[in-house]
Order: C-alpha cells, then structure tokens, then sequence
C-alpha cells in the first residue's frame, strides 16, 4: 500500500503537476482550499504528509498547518510560498512544519528528495513502512528480475545494513543512483538526509565549496551568511556522490583527508567540523584505468572501492525488457493523464533487437514518445520510433557455427555506430535532441563522434 500525501493549493495547475509527478510512488488527495484539507485529514487518518501553499483564500498554509497538526500530530508538513520570509519559516517551523519550499518548483527531483524524506520521518513516527521501505525491503523502484539484476539485488541487501563504503560502477542510464537510494532506504540511516551530487555538473571552482562549504567572505561573490556544503547536509545519513571520475585531483586529496578524519574544513575556515556520514559513490567510467593514467589518485580508490556494485547494461539482461516497458508505459499514462496501454510482442521484439546505448534511461524516454504518439492503446512495431528500430541489423540467413569472440565485439561497436549515426539523422543532426533520445550525455556523444572522426 502506497503512503499517502495531501496536496493544498488553490491553484489547480499545480496541484495536477505535483499529482502527476508524485502518483507512481504515493496515493495523492488533492485539496483546494484549507476547509477541504481538513476534510481530507479526518477521512484520512493514515495521511503520511501534507503539502500546502500558505498563502490561500480563506485560512492560510500556517493556520492550516496547525488545525491538521492538531488533527493528526505524526502526519509531516511541507510549507510552499512564493513570499517565503525568514521569520515564516521559523513561525511554521515551532507549528511543526518539517520543510519550507520556495515557490514556483523549478527542480521537481530536488522537491522529491524533502517530500521522500518528509514521509520517511513520519513513517517512524507512526510505526509504518515508508515508501522506500514497501514491496521489495527498499527495492521497489528496481524492475527485472533477470539473473543480472538479482545479483545486484542481493549485493545491496548485503551491504545496506552496514556503513561501508559503496562504489558503484556501470554505464549511464543503468540505474546507479536508484541502488544508491536503495542501499540508503534500507540502511540504518535511512531517517536521514539522502543528499546527491552530479560532480560532472559542477566546475573545479565550485566543487570544493559545494561539498564542504565556505565561511562568510571566503572569496568573490560569497553569501555574507557563508553556507553548508554538501557533506555537512549529509548528517545522519547517505552522501551520494555521482561521476566521482570528474574531481579534480586536488578536490580528491580533500575528500580523502575527509574520508580519513570524518572531519571537514570549510572553504576560507581553519575549524575542523566533526561529519557523520556514509559516502556511496558512482562512475560510468574505468576508475581503475584512470588511476594507472594519473587521473585519480590510488589511495582514494581503494578508500573508496571496499564494495563494488555493478549495474549491468540493459543489452546485457533484455529479458526485463517487457517488465520495464510496461512500468514506463503505466508511469507515462500517470503523469500525461492518457488512458492505459499496452505493448503487443511486435514491439516488445524490435525493442528487444536494439542494444540501447543509452540503458534503461533510454527505454524509458523512447518509452515515454511511443504514449504520446501512439494512436491506439495496443503499441505495435510500428509504434517504435525510427531511432530505435533503423539501427537494428537486418535479418541474415542461420549460420554454421557463432562468430568468433573477437568479432562479435567488433560488430556490437558497429551496432553502438549505427544506433548514434541514426539516432542523429532522425534529430535532423541535433546533437542535443540526439543525446536526449538515446540516453546518454551530450558530452558522450561528442566523445564518441570524436573517436570516429580518428579512425582511419
């Protein structure tokens, strides 16, 4: 049974969006106005959390926050305003309110991370399961129960319960931080804060100061209050750090003195600050080779490579491929309010011919054009978009005996060619809208381009 939340706000488009966004994990209840948010509390007094804007005709967000408190003491509360003020904040934060979010919502996976954590703290409170924790002991936004799955299934049940530290190695789009989630959902650290960071996504300058944070004035354009850096929000719980092949050398040595001492030093500080956390770290590429290459430092790999998970590309298991259509197409219908379908054996095979560059991120996205344009609710081949299905070999006559080793990697490096060429002829050559079809980052797809245009 999914945890429920409660979802005020008097403008409709909004309580639709955050509707749509949030139905594939919890069973939402939408409500206008505070006189109805009530109502809602007493029919439902199993709601785990309740999000509502403040300022609302009738009683407002804070008064409303204390008449539901009252009502149910266990139940969280998220704030939303677009006139959020310190002293708000402190006021709904003594009524019990456990976040304030700013309004609009521009990042919805930030959001999600509060909301997640918001329902897992009232889980505790009221003694049941929270949504990480149902159907599959923390598992359950996984899908496929291929051998190769279950083998990553069986390593995060393993090391979850202690407080090692985790590498997690695989391609893009296979799912790294999903376990990463799972392993925090099912830790005991699982009441804390899960905090993710895309090192690909930060430059060297900001990276220092976004994991361990700067003092008031430590440089050029600084808050005059200073700020928490990333590990220091981790407190309690999981520190994700995802592509950690993108530090830099020197913010490497740091994070190992970190990792060594469970201390940190804010950038332009001279205080050792005491951290409690555990780190789970991901890469898509060969930190091994990067290490003989000079590009990652030795002694921070094996601080980092006590567990090693891998996440198995989506060609190596296509026989999740039907299971995970079909949770894409169901999660699609729910966000764009389209009617449920279905996918015939037509399509499931010519999506199961394709070797996916871009891994389950991909499937989902093709997945998701497939809903949208479809014209009837049972998909057919002819429903798979031209950049899956124009990169797939043609039929050959049986062979004798398999080709050797050698060449079948040979031709799966052909396949990959293929796929991205076709991929960016059906883009009218748009990189971007290329990338966003196949899976994978822009700068992969210039990387690869790049060690084409080398060939001789």
């Amino acid at each position: 049974m999914k945890p429920k939340i409660l979802i005020v706000d008097d403008e409709k488009p909004l309580r639709d969006t955050l509707a749509r966004w949030f139905r594939p994990r919890y069973d939402c209840v939408l409500a206008p106005d505070a006189e109805e948010a009530m109502k809602a509390v007493a029919a439902n007094p199993d709601m785990a959390l309740m999000i509502s804007d403040v300022r609302m005709p009738g009683e407002d967000g804070v008064a409303l926050l204390k008449k539901a408190k009252a009502a149910n003491p266990d139940m969280g509360v998220i704030l939303l305003t677009a006139y959020g003020t310190v002293d708000l904040a402190v006021e709904a934060m003594k009524d019990g309110a456990d976040d304030f979010f700013q309004k609009p919502i521009t990042d919805l996976k930030a959001f999600e991370l509060r909301v997640d954590k918001a329902v897992r703290n009232a889980a505790l409170a009221q003694g049941t399961p929270s949504a990480d924790a149902t159907t599959s002991g923390g598992l359950a936004e996984f899908t496929g129960d291929s051998p190769a799955m279950e083998k990553v299934y069986r390593l995060i049940r393993k090391v979850a319960p202690t407080d090692a530290t985790v590498i997690i190695e695989g391609p893009s789009g296979t799912g790294k931080e999903l376990a990463a989630r799972a392993i925090h959902a099912l830790s005991r650290r699982a009441g804390g804060p899960f905090v993710a960071v895309e090192c690909s996504a930060l430059s060297r300058d900001l990276l220092e100061s976004e994991l361990f944070g700067y003092e008031p004035g430590a440089f050029t354009g600084a808050s005059e209050k200073g700020r928490v850096g990333h590990v220091e929000s981790a407190a309690g719980g999981t520190l994700f750090l995802d592509e950690i092949g993108e530090i830099d050398l020197a913010t490497q040595v740091k994070l190992l003195r970190v990792l060594e001492s469970r201390t940190i030093k804010r950038v332009g500080g001279s205080v050792d600050i005491p951290v409690d956390f555990r780190l789970v770290a991901a890469t898509n590429r060969n930190l091994a080779q990067m290490v003989a290459e000079g590009k990652f430092r030795e002694d921070l790999y094996y601080r980092l490579n006590v567990i090693d998970i891998r996440t198995p590309a989506l060609k190596d298991h296509p026989e999740d491929i039907p299971a995970l259509a079909a949770r894409f197409l169901k999660e699609a219908a729910a966000r764009n309010g389209g009617a449920a379908m279905e996918m015939d054996a037509s399509a499931i095979a010519s999506l199961q011919a394709y070797s996916w560059p871009g891994n389950v991120r991909q499937l989902r996205n093709v997945v998701e054009k497939m809903a949208v344009l479809a014209s009837s609710p049972v998909l057919t081949a002819e429903d798979v978009p031209p950049e899956v299905t124009a990169a797939q070999p043609a039929p050959t006559a049986p062979v004798s005996a398999p080709e050797p080793e050698s060449a079948q990697s040979g031709s799966l490096a052909d396949v990959e060619k293929r796929q991205i060429l076709a991929a960016l002829a059906a883009c009218g050559n748009n990189k971007t809208k290329a990338a966003e079809s196949l899976g994978i980052s822009r700068r992969t797809l210039h990387r690869k381009l790049r060690e084409w245009s080398a060939e001789p």
